[in-house]
């Protein structure tokens, strides 16, 4: 991807670089002046301005601040345990164990629990998690991950050498996508990601240079994606891009749609026919809600479909983030390769090497989502009844955000099928959009920061998401716990009330 002078100036307005902070910083060798244009360029909306605008709210309430509300609510970001959810037991006994085995000693914890801390250390160098791992993690989890994913999917054999730890799937999608980076190419590598998309991938293309491919998901049809629009978006990209990736995030972020098994296989012929490596971002496996929503595994699919879909060069990612468990701050994920070949696959691990390895602690908190307690272990029933209970209190709020949102004047919500937000459409008056432009600002940038200001909820703008021209939107999650989740909806239902009266 290639920015104009004037587009990256735009940004350095947007970030607040004024020219009294640059002619104060000229006498540095490194300044935004001669910085990397990409990393000025590149944005990451989900934590973006007006999040920050929220979290100096938040300072500005605790030094007495006089605002129209008592607490700021953020609804920006898939974080579990900030928005009220507890931690899965089994999974904090195990880290507190391989952290201080001292303690297992003392005869506190289950024996599942015990076992478990202890293969966990017996796979670290030194039995200790204050070790290094090997680059690509931890032997004994590898092979657990992949006795999981051979479970997940119903036998298709997996190795665990095809599998890399990682800092979270962020890490090893990042790691992925830079192995296109190559600027002696003609023209520039272009990568296909779903519009709306997480923008971990926009930021990320941004940064490392990469072509930025959209292809528009289906709102009319919830979301789903179309084969016609798969053609037109890589057709009208090989006139700028050598286009060699296509991502797909399913269920789907932002939007919560869940694909369909044949919507999978069209994927996948589509890749095959036109020699796409194929991205699978697979991290809300685990949060499947709606009736008749099923998840499959692109490597599943893959493999049943046969000779010669069978080949087709993919990487799929998971993580301990998302799903029951939450665990965000713990980083924690993983990356399956299938059909890579094999030079490469030496290349990459090479360039993991350089980072050392992701933290031993994460990789220990993927060994216990993968490797669960068994029936009859003493830890099961606990654990199968918190899992249980946050899958089933996550189905409930998917359901009540879309009921919610689709019930207020002036929005539509489609069905919240998986993942953990919903993606409304904000129907702005012509008044509220010329304001905005006015003010050189996307209307629902101008939404999102209006109602940040009056309620304190902070939600993500859908223009920086993707979407299609003139249409707005906005990400929020269905995170909240209940009381939170009815003062959010309180806040919000007053405040668009009140905008849409104003701009009518």
């Amino acid at each position: 991807m290639r920015f104009t002078r004037g587009a990256i100036n735009s940004t350095k307005k947007l970030l607040g670089f004024t020219t009294t902070s640059r002619n104060m910083a000229s006498n540095k060798i490194l300044n935004v002046e001669n910085i990397n244009p990409n990393v000025i360029t590149m944005q990451y909306a989900v934590r973006g301005p007006i999040v920050i605008r929220a979290v100096q709210l938040e300072h500005e309430l605790a030094e007495g601040a006089k605002k129209p509300f008592k607490s700021v609510i953020k609804a920006n970001i898939g974080d579990a345990h900030a928005m009220g959810q507890k931690p899965i037991t089994f999974i904090r006994q195990v880290l507190t164990c391989v952290t201080d085995p001292s303690l297992m000693e003392k005869g506190d914890f289950p024996s599942d629990v015990v076992e478990r801390a202890k293969t966990i250390l017996g796979g670290c160098g030194g039995q200790s998690v204050g070790a290094y791992s090997q680059s690509t993690g931890v032997d004994v989890i590898r092979q657990h991950v992949a006795d999981y994913i051979e479970k997940r999917d119903g036998g298709v054999k997996s190795n665990f050498d095809n599998i890399c730890l990682s800092g979270g799937a962020s890490e090893s999608i990042r790691n992925v996508l830079k192995l296109f980076i190559n600027h002696s190419s003609p023209k520039p590598i272009g990568v296909m990601i779903p519009i709306p998309q997480y923008p971990l991938y926009s930021a990320t293309l941004a940064e490392y240079g990469l072509g930025q491919i959209g292809y528009f998901l289906n709102e009319e049809s919830n979301w789903s994606l179309d084969e016609k629009e798969l053609e037109r978006s890589l057709s009208e990209s090989l006139k700028t891009y050598d286009t060699r990736v296509l991502c797909v995030i399913n269920p789907g972020n932002p939007t919560g749609q869940v694909l369909s098994r044949k919507n999978i296989e069209t994927i996948i012929k589509f890749a095959h026919k036109h020699k796409l490596f194929l991205l699978a971002d697979e991290v809300y496996q685990d949060n499947v809600y709606a009736q008749g929503s099923e998840f499959h595994s692109f490597k599943k699919v893959v493999s049943e479909l046969g000779d010669p879909y069978n080949k087709l060069e993919l990487a799929s990612f998971h993580s301990v983030s998302k799903g029951y468990m939450g665990e965000c701050g713990l980083r924690g994920g993983y990356v399956e390769f299938l059909n890579l070949d094999p030079e490469v696959y030496v290349l990459y691990k090479k360039m993991c090497s350089a980072k050392l390895c992701s933290t031993v602690l994460g990789q220990a908190v993927i060994d216990a989502v993968v490797n669960p307690p068994k029936p009859g272990e003493p830890s099961y029933e606990q654990w199968k009844k918190e899992r249980d209970s946050v899958l089933a209190s996550l189905k409930e709020r998917a359901t009540l955000v879309e009921k919610a949102y689709g019930s207020i004047e002036g929005i539509s919500c489609n069905p919240v099928q998986g993942a953990m937000y919903a993606f409304p459409q904000i129907h702005l008056p012509a008044r509220a959009v010329e304001k905005a432009r006015s003010l050189n600002q996307e209307p629902d940038f101008f939404y999102a920061m209006q109602l940040l200001e009056a309620t304190g909820v902070c939600i993500v703008p859908g223009s920086g998401f993707g979407q299609k021209d003139g249409t707005y939107h906005f990400r929020t999650t269905i995170l909240p716990q209940s009381d939170l989740f009815k003062d959010m909806l309180d806040r919000f239902r007053s405040f668009h009330t009140k905008f849409m009266e104003e701009y009518k």
